[in-house]
């Protein structure tokens, strides 16, 4: 519960014996000789429980004090202090937003007990904020997943943006989930009844690529046959996705500039323009700005495309995405059956950068519940091709680091180099005895050993 107490009067004796017996009482106190020395104080300190201030003085007033407070700090409790003829003017201060007032002269007890009630108020409503900023930080947001600031701000600018038809970028690495956040924003707004067509810009050669995008009429080129409507067409009334953006050739870009100034396109080989109303959503993992001092990518056109820009951080910058990821990958990749992810799974999985992103963690996990005998996906499942503890030569030093760190014996490093190795193929004794170089028996003896001594231990410690 915040304490500290602004006092306001401008009488002196008054101001003086107020602190004197606020402070005696153990609160951290704040004198200020006028409403705009007050003022000062509680910008320069917004985290006063209380002020107390008195009505009646020179230049701004008690009243027009406790405006000015309400309007900057609304959350900050104000108790008037008044003259016994005053009590109407005080009346009309707890109307216009006022928590009490006490009449002077006053007796300590009343003032404390004013007090007290007053904080008791502020606390609630700090408690309540948070308990409100902890809902609207939720795990996930239509088909979004992840309960990071970063993604609780992506879910905000979605619901901000959902009604317009502002063209978005969306930037960020490969497998963030650009094209769910693209679906997300059509799904939220005014258009979730029209259609959603995605398109990827690297997947087709050039001439092929305006055709799919502004259609063509029958003969404009070897094989077209038909009229054919292209996408922009199939769009109206909706959202068209561009994803990989960047790699639109400077001839298309040009082009699609005009479509989006005028609004309307013309099919490759036609005469007559169509009008479309379509919102645009692109996607990059370029970075546009660098491509465009180099010439690459058109700067009027970045401009068109980046009204409202949307960057989701890779998935190693928010690592507490991971768990709420991996258990709606598990529960959608598992076809109704019911399969969880144990701790040290979790903990297997939060351990590693994921440098595929949300994409590569899909596939990982997909990849687990193939491996996975019963109804719990366990660490020896989860097969990780970066993880250092995994292969690619870089287990040994990954193990000399722990020993150094926790100062290990020589047996202690053995153990954890031997668990490790077992951890890596998944169990299989006979693949981890070759990597050893020692034979499989060996492997089954150890585990033997180790079970004596763990059923001796009790006997040990007891003598």
């Amino acid at each position: 519960m915040i304490r500290k107490i602004l006092v306001v009067d401008d009488d002196p004796v008054m101001r003086e014996m107020v602190e004197e017996m606020l402070s005696s009482h153990g609160y951290p106190v704040v004198v200020a000789a006028s409403a705009a020395e007050a003022l000062e104080a509680a910008d320069a300190e917004p985290d006063f429980g209380c002020v107390v201030t008195d009505l009646q003085m020179p230049g701004m007033d008690g009243l027009e004090l406790l405006g000015a407070l309400r309007e900057r700090h609304p959350a900050t409790p104000v108790v008037m202090m008044t003259s016994f003829g005053s009590v109407e003017t005080a009346v009309e201060a707890m109307r216009l937003g006022a928590h009490d007032f006490v009449t002077k002269p006053f007796q300590a007890e009343r003032l404390l007990l004013t007090l007290e009630r007053a904080l008791e108020n502020r606390a609630l409503v700090d408690e309540n904020r948070r308990l409100r900023a902890a809902a609207e930080r939720t795990a996930s947001f239509g088909d979004l997943v992840g309960k990071s600031l970063a993604m609780n701000e992506i879910y905000a600018l979605i619901r901000k943006i959902a009604n317009n038809r502002s063209n978005v970028l969306i930037t960020g690495e490969s497998g963030t989930g650009k094209e769910v956040v693209a679906r997300t924003v059509h799904m939220t707004g005014a258009r979730a009844d029209g259609p959603f067509v995605p398109i990827n810009c690297t997947a087709m050669p050039e001439g092929l690529l305006e055709s799919e995008l502004f259609g063509h009429v029958r003969g404009a080129f070897t094989g077209a046959n038909t009229n054919k409507k292209g996408l922009f067409e199939a769009a109206n009334g909706g959202t068209l996705f561009l994803d990989e953006i960047g790699d639109m050739s400077p001839t298309l870009q040009g082009k699609l500039l005009r479509v989006i100034q005028d609004q309307e396109i013309r099919p490759v080989g036609g005469t007559q323009s169509i009008k479309v109303d379509v919102r645009l959503v692109s996607a990059t993992n370029r970075d546009l700005r660098a491509d465009i001092a180099e010439g690459l990518f058109r700067e009027d056109l970045f401009y068109r495309l980046n009204v409202i820009p949307i960057h989701i951080p890779p998935l190693r910058e928010r690592p507490e995405d991971i768990p709420p990821l991996a258990q709606a990958f598990v529960a959608r990749l598992s076809e109704g059956r019911p399969c969880t992810l144990s701790e040290n799974a979790m903990r297997k999985l939060c351990r590693s950068p994921w440098p595929g992103n949300a994409r590569e963690l899909q596939n990982c996990l997909e990849r687990s519940l193939a491996l996975a005998d019963g109804s719990e996906i366990h660490a020896s499942d989860i097969l990780i091709p970066d993880d250092p503890m995994q292969g690619d030569g870089s287990l040994e030093e990954s193990i000399a680091q722990l020993a150094r760190q926790r100062g290990l014996s020589l047996s202690e490093l053995g153990d954890l180099y031997v668990e490790a190795v077992l951890e890596a193929t998944n169990g299989r004794k006979s693949e981890a005895a070759r990597i050893l170089g020692v034979n499989r028996r060996t492997l089954y003896r150890r585990e033997e050993r180790r079970a004596r001594e763990e059923a001796d231990a009790p006997a040990r410690r007891a003598s």
